[in-house]
């Protein structure tokens, strides 16, 4: 095969991968953006937390590769269009410097998987704990809407509640009103009771109420995303290698293009010096036929 054709073919090669490759790298810096800005998951939560460095390094991580891979991208596409092997060694140092930072935030991510999911129960815990009065409040009644349960291990988890604990219950007869499957609930409140002599006014009227803790979802849902992100991150490495073999067979092939110019050019040049000496050979010979001696008058030719 030509050596023009294979490059042409493995250009068309490396913007595939390239497109595939910044799809995947823009998927990754959005999981990062949710673990770390997102208003509305358990995860943001967990990130702001002091005590949970891991998921922090994880979410900046995964942020920096992702913009890291988009730079990467147009790198690589501009290094293919160019035919420029300085702009592909460069490519091909960003690839395994990215294959080295995301196997370590992807074994960090498995790794803490047990410290991370201690961590979201004990920020669970907190949210049971302030509920009635934190912004997070609708966080724990999605969770509980959702997954049909009530509390982290239970119903009397929320006598943690500090509201429920100053009115001394011994029974979690007070509850939020997502601990039920059907409820009436009131202005201004978010709390439900199906006790017939707990006053209408002062709770909503809840019935058939979860007896279920949410722990088994909550550690289903940490489950399930931490695949989502290590599968990204395998998906990108996978692309990342098929990339860098690309890389290489495209600067070898740059690499015999140029060395076939040079070797045309110096051809070429041998060319004309072959063509250009005996015209001057011939006019030196002309030049001798007509030289007149100024001793005997006599002419050559």
């Amino acid at each position: 095969m030509k050596v023009e054709v294979t490059i042409q073919l493995l250009r068309f090669c490396s913007h595939v991968f390239n497109s595939v490759f910044l799809l995947l790298g823009l998927s990754v810096a959005g999981c990062a953006v949710w673990i770390l800005f997102s208003s509305g998951s358990f995860l943001t939560v967990l990130s702001s937390d002091p005590g949970s460095v891991e998921l922090r390094t994880v979410g900046v991580g995964l942020l920096a590769i992702g913009g890291v891979v988009v730079l990467v991208s147009v790198l690589g596409c501009v290094a293919a269009d160019g035919g420029k092997r300085f702009l592909l060694l460069v490519y091909l140092s960003f690839l395994i410097v990215l294959v080295l930072g995301q196997l370590f935030v992807t074994l960090l991510l498995v790794m803490s998987r047990d410290k991370i999911e201690q961590s979201l129960d004990q920020t669970v815990d907190q949210i049971i704990r302030q509920y009635g009065a934190d912004s997070q409040d609708r966080l724990m009644d999605g969770l509980q809407d959702s997954g049909r349960c009530c509390g982290r291990t239970g119903p009397s988890d929320w006598l943690k509640n500090t509201y429920i604990h100053s009115l001394n219950l011994t029974n979690p007869d007070v509850r939020p009103c997502s601990c039920f499957r059907t409820y009436r609930p009131i202005v201004n409140s978010s709390w439900c009771s199906e006790q017939l002599d707990v006053t209408v006014l002062q709770y909503g009227r809840g019935n058939d109420s979860y007896e279920q803790g949410c722990k088994a979802k909550l550690s289903d849902w940490l489950k399930e995303n931490t695949l989502t992100i290590v599968g990204m991150d395998v998906g990108l490495i996978l692309i990342q290698v098929i990339q860098f073999v690309v890389s290489v067979y495209l600067y070898r092939a740059f690499g015999r293009q140029a060395a076939l110019k040079r070797a045309a050019s110096v051809a070429d040049s041998d060319h004309a010096h072959l063509d250009h000496t005996p015209d001057d050979d011939l006019d030196d010979g002309e030049q001798n036929r007509a030289y007149v001696d100024p001793d005997d008058g006599y002419m050559d030719g």
